[in-house]
This record gives structure tokens, C-alpha cells and sequence, in this order.
């Protein structure tokens, strides 16, 4: 599915929108999914599902909500991202596919508020391993690749993510990065120079290198921004945060998506006779 633009924009941009990557009725599905989860604080389970948050006014995640159920274990290897994440990732062929095409290390669904938001942060001038950019040999190694869907619509004053395009590459700071950095208060974050905000349609993918500079305005419409994060890098990875797969999943999900939650079978020790 991937295309000669894709791989172009990625590139160029480090991000590509996918628009109307999920239908109306898979979206519904997820909606349904997640109302189903009783309301979360932070630091609570409902099952294996996490309360989480990264900050003070960054939202709420419901973090391994791949535990939900069939409607989130779908996103897993989706077709509309699937293959794209894959071939930025890169390693097909080699050492660091052979357990596996790749690794989700993070995913979460987040819900914002009024006043919530996620100052930008990352960028290429910082060299971080895991966020890496790198095309070599014909070929892109990229090791952490995020996929961001929306459950709702992500207009004008709904908080909608914000990207400094081409800030992969980068080899400096943006010199307004102190002002807008993790956690910051005030302005809109998309007031950056260089940032732009983008407005997404339920149902829509954003595909992005997590070396970019990025974040999110501050939601000032009433409502709630609904989205999905799936974190993807390679096989060899591991958890962001240090969470774990429960065996109920694991027994339920098919054999392909099971190596892409799963990819290392532990090997047990054999005592000596």
C-alpha cells in the first residue's frame, strides 16, 4: 500500500496523514470499546489497563488498551498503517527482523479536556537512539514510528497535534523551543515558528517519526479530543514504561499479531542432570 509519495512526504516531512485510514463503523466499534472501560485515575487498573498521564494537563491515558478487546487488537497490524510503519522501520531481511517485523513498545488511548494540551518536545538535534531517523544503504532504520488515530474530530480549537515538519533532520534547536518545551504554559504551542497544527477527521492516521519535534495545542472547544497512539519500533525493543502483555491476549490474538506484541519467546532454563 505504500506509495511513491508516502515514502516522498516521510522523508521530507517526517509525517504523513492518512486520511479515512479506519471506517465509520470500525471507529464506532473502538468508541463503543472504550466506553465500555470504567473511568480510570491515574495510577488505577481495570484489568491490565493502565491509568496513566505523563504530566499535569496532558490528559488521561488508558495505557495497554490493547487489552480492550477485538476492536483495539485490530489496530494492531492494520492495513492502513501496517506495511508503511514496517517499511520505515525498516529490517526486513536482516538480524533485526529475525524474531519478528516489529515491536509495539507503547499503546494508549488519551482523552483531553478544555485547557489540556502537551507542550512540543523531541527533535533530531537531540541524536535520542530510540527516536532515530536514519536512511542507509537504500533503505530507512527509523526505530520508533508512531501512529496517531482519531476517534473524534480534531478541528480548529480541539487540540490537534502539532509538528515542526522536517525537525528529524534537524541539526539545531528551534530557538523558540524553550518557550514552548514539555509542560509549558500559555500560548498555543502551534504558534512555534515552523510548527504546523493539523486538523484530522475521525478515523483518520497520523504516521510519524517520534524524532520530530512535536506536541499539541491546548484544547479550548468544550468536548473531549478522543485518539489512539500505537508505538511501533523493532523487533528487538522494549517497553516504554514497563508493562506486559497479559496471557489471556496473548492466547486470543492470531499467531502474526501475537509476534508483533510478543516478539521474544523467553527461553527457559534446563537444569543440569
Amino acid at each position: 500500500m505504500i506509495t511513491d509519495m508516502d515514502i516522498y512526504l516521510f522523508d521530507l516531512q517526517g509525517y504523513i496523514h492518512l486520511e479515512g485510514a479506519l471506517t465509520e463503523s470500525e471507529i464506532d466499534e473502538l468508541n463503543s470499546c472504550a466506553d465500555n472501560i470504567p473511568l480510570l485515575s491515574p495510577g488505577q487498573w481495570h484489568g491490565y489497563i493502565h491509568g496513566h498521564t505523563y504530566g499535569d494537563d496532558d490528559g488521561l491515558n488508558y495505557q495497554q488498551v490493547y487489552e480492550a478487546g477485538e476492536p483495539f487488537e485490530k489496530l494492531i497490524d492494520h492495513p492502513s498503517w501496517f506495511d508503511r510503519a514496517r517499511f520505515f522501520i525498516g529490517g526486513e531481511g536482516s538480524f533485526d527482523e529475525a524474531h519478528g517485523p516489529m515491536f509495539i513498545d507503547e499503546n494508549l488511548l488519551n482523552f483531553r479536556q478544555p485547557g489540556q494540551g502537551i507542550g512540543l518536545h523531541n527533535g533530531g538535534q537531540l541524536g535520542i537512539s530510540r527516536c532515530q531517523f536514519r536512511y542507509i544503504n537504500g533503505k530507512f532504520h527509523c526505530n520508533q514510528i508512531n501512529v496517531l488515530i482519531a476517534l473524534t474530530d480534531i478541528g480548529p480549537g480541539d487540540g490537534g497535534t502539532v509538528i515542526v515538519p522536517g525537525s528529524h533532520k534537524s541539526n539545531f534547536a528551534n530557538p523558540d523551543f524553550s518557550q514552548f518545551s514539555m509542560g509549558a504554559k500559555g500560548e498555543c504551542p502551534s504558534m512555534m515558528r515552523a510548527a504546523v497544527e493539523i486538523q484530522m477527521q475521525a478515523g483518520d492516521a497520523l504516521l510519524f517519526v517520534d524524532c520530530c519535534t512535536h506536541g499539541s495545542a491546548n484544547r479550548t472547544n468544550e468536548g473531549q479530543r478522543r485518539v489512539v497512539v500505537y508505538r511501533y519500533g523493532p523487533s528487538w525493543g522494549n517497553f516504554r514504561h514497563g508493562y506486559q502483555p497479559s496471557p489471556e491476549l496473548l492466547d486470543r490474538l492470531t499467531p502474526e499479531r501475537r509476534r508483533i506484541v510478543s516478539p521474544q519467546t523467553p527461553i527457559p532454563r534446563t537444569p543440569q542432570v
